[in-house]
């Protein structure tokens, strides 16, 4: 009953033209039939002025809408004595606008979802005591509680030993992720079963799920180029109606004729049809681990011609692992490889954390170093079990030990050099992945109508023709600078164009492109502010399905739209030949009204992302067996 009257309340004007109705029909069992015609007419004509206030609006702004046809139609049936079909019409226009925001609220389900979501307070330590705070008094370097079952208030970095969190919310994965001391904990994550220590690294507003929220509080906010587009269809929709409704009534020299062909022509599936499609293609994104800024890039991501994307962290992991390990003067792999790892703890470079994980994967037991100290760019020096161990480029190799050789590299391989107390003890290569889904995503898009594709990449023309080479992408532009990207983004002839990337120097190209998407599962990047979509899981193929939900969604609101213009068209037709009543006619419009909803709400896509989920793991045995 509660929910009843919160409804009622909302749309309030619905719930005053049913008590209109209502009294009218008590009225006319009463016996004071003559009251309900001046009832009725009297409210539809107020309603009708109040309609017309916000046309004359609409018109001075040079916006010709459909609304001249509703107040058209409601003065037409109370002119001609139709006063009951004219409340009929108040209601289909009072209805159908409560019925659009309706089916809003259904389809923003998953992005108000995350708005509501975001942590309020936090527990923060204070010497001993445990104080609860606002979480934007949090500042970095904060050590926060965070108690069973609560969602992580800022991004922090585990104090505890170990931990388990859901980030479903923010990544989109299902199965819970386990923690060690010293890993990073995302804002939004809810915590497990246990009470967790983390130190705050980011304050609340910069945040990861901060950052998500406020892109998502854009998205909502956002209306499509293509809902201006079904205001395109008011003149001519309207002209239309008008000469069909006046020709009616000029061959059959009954005004009557003419009311009964407006009501049947009112605009509500042309003024709800694409509003819900987009936010309902918006919430399916949202739940597909993409984040779209506005309805627009849904349609530019439906017709877009070319795909183009950044090399590392994009096609490929942007963390290389070890491939191959060389040792050299009678040093073993495990023994070689268990000295870098442990001089490799005191390093900051990218490919300390590969060498420290290849290690503990092979078992190996890493000793703490009696000193150690790092060169920038160069490499790391440490003495361990006192035996002196540099590790690094070649040429800092090589000062240390000058027998040293340069060892063999393929394309896309790094090597790092070792030397051991003076003697050259080796080197370890290693090799930025490419993502397993890559190729997989790449003819994925090809099937959507992406035809073209491009890699640009600040790294080497050796290694970035490798990379493109395994996938199959002939155009390829290495060694850019974040200038030259946008300059190639900028001559590329097929549009729209879509550009992936990741890196704070992808941020200038996703802002230059028609599309720019972010990948932005490993947090909130000035690519994720300039792009238009951002991924949140470390998910490459998103990218396809991004394409995918664009071209579903303006397919349905197109749809919908030409569904309730067709349904409309052919009632006015039957309706000119007096076949339906006035009345009739109204009630008929609001079956139309409802349709068009119902067909617009496909865009949130439960049974497509279904299909979709089965024709994929049904492919999975071919591929296989091929």
């Amino acid at each position: 009953m509660a929910r009843i009257l919160k409804l009622a309340r909302r749309y309030w004007v619905v719930t005053l033209t049913l008590a209109i109705g209502i009294l009218g029909i008590v009225l006319a069992l009463s016996g004071a039939g003559a009251a309900v015609q001046w009832l009725f007419s009297a409210y539809a004509l107020a309603i009708a002025a109040w309609q017309a206030v916000g046309m004359v609006r609409d018109i001075l702004r040079g916006h010709w809408g459909l609304d001249i046809l509703a107040v058209t139609a409601i003065v037409a049936t109370v002119l001609v004595g139709e006063y009951v079909a004219a409340l009929l019409v108040v209601l289909m226009l009072t209805g159908g606008a409560a019925l659009e925001d309706y089916a809003n609220r259904r389809a923003k389900r998953e992005l108000d979802a995350l708005l509501t979501r975001s942590p309020q307070l936090a527990h923060r330590f204070e010497g001993a005591e445990l104080v609860e705070v606002p979480v934007d008094r949090v500042v970095v370097g904060d050590v926060l509680l965070v108690r069973p079952s609560e969602i992580v208030p800022v991004d922090g970095e585990l104090r505890s030993p170990e931990a388990s969190f859901d980030e479903s919310s923010i990544t989109g994965e299902s199965v819970p992720v386990e923690k060690q001391a010293g890993d990073t904990v995302l804002s939004g994550a809810v915590n497990g079963q246990t009470a967790v220590e983390i130190v705050a690294v980011a304050t609340a507003a910069d945040s990861q799920y901060q950052q998500i929220v406020a892109l998502v509080a854009g998205a909502a906010e956002s209306k499509a180029p293509v809902v201006r587009l079904a205001d395109r269809y008011a003149v001519p929709f309207t002209l239309f109606s008008l000469a069909l409704a006046g020709v009616a009534w000029w061959l059959s020299g009954d005004p009557v004729r003419f009311a009964e062909v407006l009501v049947l022509a009112t605009p509500c599936p042309l003024l709800i049809a694409a509003p819900v499609a987009f936010i309902g293609g918006m919430s399916r994104a949202a739940r597909n681990g993409v984040i779209v800024k506005s309805g627009g890039v849904l349609e530019s991501l439906s017709a877009a011609k070319t795909a183009v994307f950044d090399k590392t962290g994009t096609l490929t992991r942007g963390e290389p692992t070890l491939v191959a390990i060389r040792p050299e003067n009678g040093f073993g792999d495990d023994e070689l490889l268990g000295l870098v790892a442990s001089a490799e703890q005191y390093s900051s470079h990218v490919l300390a954390a590969s060498m420290i994980e290849a290690a503990r994967a092979r078992g190996l037991v890493l000793d703490e170093a009696d000193a150690a100290s790092e060169e920038a760019t160069n490499g790391v020096v440490a003495t361990i079990g006192g035996r002196e161990v540099v590790v690094g480029k070649f040429a800092f190799v090589r000062s240390h030990a000058a027998e040293a050789e340069r060892t063999a590299i393929a394309p896309g391989e790094l090597a790092v050099y070792v030397a051991v107390d003076g003697r050259y003890a080796g080197a370890l290569l290693a090799s930025d992945r490419l993502r397993e889904n890559a190729r997989a995503t790449l003819e994925r898009l090809d099937a959507l109508g992406v035809h073209d594709t491009m890699m640009l990449t600040g790294d080497a023309q050796a290694t970035a023709d490798h990379i493109a080479a395994e996938l199959g992408i002939t155009r390829v532009r290495a060694e850019c600078l974040p200038a030259d990207k946008v300059r190639e983004v900028a001559a590329i002839a097929a549009r729209p164009v879509i550009m992936v990337g990741d890196g704070v120097n992808d941020a200038p190209v996703l802002a230059a492109a028609d599309v720019g998407i972010a990948m932005g599962a490993k947090g909130a990047t000035a690519a994720s502010e300039s792009a238009s979509a951002v991924i949140l899981v470390d998910d490459i193929s998103r990218t396809a399905k991004a394409v995918e939900i664009g071209r579903d969604t303006v397919r349905i609101a197109l749809q919908s739209i030409w569904i309730g213009i067709v349904v409309s068209v052919g009632l006015m037709f039957v309706a000119a030949f007096g076949v339906i009543p006035a009345t009739v006619g109204a009630l008929l419009q609001e079956v139309v009204d409802l349709v068009t909803i119902l067909a617009a709400l496909r865009a949130i896509g439960g049974r497509l992302d279904a299909a979709s989920a089965t024709s994929a793991a049904a492919s999975v045995p071919a591929q296989q067996q091929a």
